[in-house]
């Protein structure tokens, strides 16, 4: 039998909450996937003005920090052209993102979920995702 971790539905909304805030601080509507540890989605928010295609991004953000247990943007360095990953962004259904902006969520050494953000250029995208991740952990108490 498993004892599995998994983000509460209140957890979800303090990391949404931390990627709101940093959004506004930026000044840029993004769109924000909250998912279990499996992949599922668990919350999402898009801000007034966050992009359409967006939606699905995040969502496609969040499901792969979760399952394959790094960020997008690590992913986007290992699928190049001739390394041991290329072609990983076209498994799972087309939902594998190799754009920055998908983190895991960790507890304890454990992945409990992910999240991921999208409206921005890839390296705004990530920094809202850590801040929200930053902002999980203090508001929480929950380490790494």
């Amino acid at each position: 039998m498993l004892d599995i971790k998994r983000l509460s539905i209140s957890e979800a909304a303090i990391l949404l909450e931390g990627s709101r805030l940093k959004s506004e601080e930026l000044h840029i509507p993004m769109c924000t996937a909250v998912t279990d540890e499996s992949g599922h989605l668990i919350s999402f928010e898009r801000q007034d003005g966050g992009k359409i295609s967006s939606i699905s991004i995040a969502i496609d953000k969040a499901f792969t920090g979760a399952t394959a247990r790094k960020g997008t943007h690590v992913y986007n360095q290992l699928c190049q052209p001739g390394k041991g990953t290329f072609g990983i962004h076209v498994t799972n259904g087309g939902h594998f993102s190799i754009i920055g902006g998908g983190l895991p969520v960790t507890v304890d050494g454990v992945i409990v979920g992910g999240i991921g953000v999208s409206s921005g250029t890839a390296d705004e995208d990530l920094v809202v995702a850590q801040a929200a991740v930053d902002y999980f952990r203090a508001k929480t108490g929950f380490k790494e």
